[in-house]
């Protein structure tokens, strides 16, 4: 019965279907795992098996279908990094390496199941590494973004009280600076060519760990992962999500969403220290069976995204590399494309039309909304629509604009068939179309499976996010007469900016911490290519106020930018005589949010 719950599974998670040549051009939007909107959403039915483990019902599965001659032949992982090198994996190879990690993380560090590990890395093959290991072994993956500070760092490993950290030697010097304060860490595992001292070598640990490994037979109830959020009302919370909200959950994401076939090469170009690099580039595309295309960039460049340097040839033996610019999606076989709308508002400035995007299928983005105007001109440019989705960390898809369904532009479309969602008012009352409301998502009387768990130790939080019958999203909006919803603001006043998520309460303790700083409030505020940015308002001290202020202003931004992560320094920064606040003294943020808003 074990084993039939697992066929079964795999079985919902994948359809077969017609399978696509890597290289055919084929662009049109005919969707390929369904046949429309309301077929999908009525036959749209997933089993929960009582264990459930991703890396052994999923990924050995296509390990086994690959062996099998059954799935097309490019690969399961495919990296380069700009300058010549590039990593490919089948899936038999994915789950090899995995394994020799899983027996670094059990035998060389100790952990066992349910302990957790922080993973700080950046687009690095390892990162996916250590996702399918900690499945593996059934630890905690925590992820984590390599801008976080020390201060950050600390908050974090202290908090989530992680047993291991893996990160690279951009990262160890701010974990060796507060290692000491963190009773529970164990063990650091350092990507590097380099050795440092307290620190094991993953790279050359993995060389003698054994390819044989049994994976834990986790219960899909079970925790899986942590993401820690953006921290908009007070320190970061950390959202629980288990081996089936996000394991079998994303499998929407990958089969409607993203349309993917075993065919596909789905490039994703979201941060590994945000979910969304969960939603993308791990859980949706290797559900499908589809080969995840990662690039190094340690920086998003619009032309590094366009352009790439490819090894082409080997000559007479030696390492010698001719290199070539090429371009990344008109040359390599990218399928599917997923970046946050400030990749496309700068990918939008560059001359599309003297590019041939001739294996480009698929573009989608998330993240924050995109404007009109961007998707008309990418698809001048591309030929092709962008297919905006809705979601959170707690979340998978929540609603999405799918193949087939007519676009409305500013619209998130429709609601995906994880969710049962609603428009509500103060009293958890369904709206009618066209009023504004709570954006809710029904989780009574039957909670829907793609939904973290809770917020963890942290239930007054959890319990604040339901209203009657239903989860609260935090975000406002309406649904028109066509069933289409349509994002109106944050409830929480966090600010979206080049697809981070940023809470005003870490930016302004950053803020009070510098010494010109008497009282600070921070906003959005309109960006031409980021779509917004950070402002803050700040009164300053009085000892502060003759001060060069321009030269004042980079001094504060510096000041962030070394206190928290650099990218929620305040880009623009304007000094006022006072705030506006309530008559019980709480700042009206909203007020300096709309003088910001109605300027344009």
């Amino acid at each position: 019965m074990k084993l039939l719950f697992r066929v079964k599974c795999f079985q919902h998670l994948v359809i077969p279907g017609s399978v696509r040549a890597l290289h055919k051009d084929h662009r049109t939007g005919t969707p390929q795992n369904f046949s429309n909107y309301e077929s999908m959403k009525q036959a749209f039915k997933l089993e929960v098996p009582e264990y459930f483990n991703f890396a052994k019902d999923v990924l050995d599965k296509w390990t086994n279908m690959e062996k099998a001659g059954k799935k097309p032949s490019n690969p399961a992982f495919w990296w380069i990094n700009g300058t010549g090198e590039e990593v490919r994996w089948s899936f038999e190879e994915l789950g090899s390496l995995s394994r020799k990690l899983a027996n670094v993380l059990t035998e060389a560090c100790g952990l066992q199941r349910g302990d957790r590990v922080i993973v700080i890395l950046p687009r690095v093959p390892e990162w996916w590494l250590a996702n399918v290991a900690c499945l593996r072994t059934g630890t905690v993956f925590i992820p984590g973004t390599t801008q976080l500070t020390q201060k950050d760092i600390l908050y974090r490993l202290r908090s989530s009280q992680a047993k291991c950290v893996i990160t690279d030697q951009s990262v160890a010097p701010a974990v060796d600076a507060v290692a000491s304060q963190c009773e529970n860490l164990r063990s650091k595992l350092l990507v590097s060519q380099h050795p440092r001292e307290g620190w094991g070598d993953l790279k050359e640990l993995m060389k003698h760990a054994c390819n044989s490994h049994t994976c834990v037979k986790t219960k899909h109830n079970e925790t899986m992962a942590i993401y820690f959020t953006s921290g908009t009302s007070g320190s970061p919370k950390m959202t629980g999500h288990t081996h089936s909200s996000f394991g079998l959950g994303l499998s929407i994401n990958g089969r409607f969403w993203l349309d993917l076939t075993p065919s596909d090469v789905m490039w994703n170009t979201s941060d590994t220290g945000w979910a969304k690099s969960a939603w993308s580039s791990v859980f949706s595309p290797w559900t499908q069976g589809a080969c995840v295309f990662a690039h190094y960039l340690p920086r998003f460049e619009p032309t590094t995204i366009l352009q790439a340097r490819r090894r082409l040839a080997k000559v007479q033996g030696d390492q010698e590399f001719t290199s070539c610019k090429l371009q990344t999606l008109s040359t390599f076989p990218i399928t599917v494309f997923c970046s946050a709308p400030t990749a496309y508002r700068m990918l939008v400035q560059n001359d599309l039309l003297s590019y041939k995007f001739k294996s480009l299928q698929h573009c989608v983005s998330a993240g924050e909304p995109i404007n009109p105007e961007v998707t008309e001109q990418w698809r001048i440019g591309t030929g092709l629509d962008i297919y905006e989705g809705y979601g959170q960390t707690e979340t998978v898809l929540i609603c999405g604009n799918f193949k087939g369904m007519k676009i409305k532009p500013g619209s998130m479309g429709k609601p995906s068939p994880a969710f049962d969602v609603k428009i509500l008012d103060g009293s958890g009352n369904v709206l009618p179309p066209g009023q504004e409301g709570d954006i809710g998502l029904r989780v009574l009387p039957d909670r829907p499976l793609g939904l973290f768990t809770h917020y963890v130790d942290n239930p007054t939080k959890t319990a604040s996010t339901l209203r009657g019958n239903f989860y609260l999203t935090g975000d406002r909006g309406y649904r028109d007469e066509d069933g289409y919803f349509w994002f109106v603001a944050r409830s929480d006043d966090i600010i979206l900016s080049s697809g981070y998520r940023i809470g005003p309460f870490e930016v302004e303790s950053a803020l009070i911490e510098h010494p010109a700083v008497a009282e600070s409030a921070v906003v959005s505020s309109p960006d031409a290519i980021r779509g917004e940015v950070v402002k803050a308002f700040i009164v300053l001290n009085p000892d502060y106020k003759l001060h060069d202020q321009e030269r004042l202003k980079k001094e504060i931004q510096e000041h962030v930018k070394k206190t928290t992560a650099p990218y929620k320094y305040p880009r623009k920064v304007e000094f006022v005589q006072e705030l506006p606040k309530t008559i019980s003294g709480k700042i009206k943020r909203n007020e300096l949010r709309k003088k910001e808003w109605e300027t344009i």
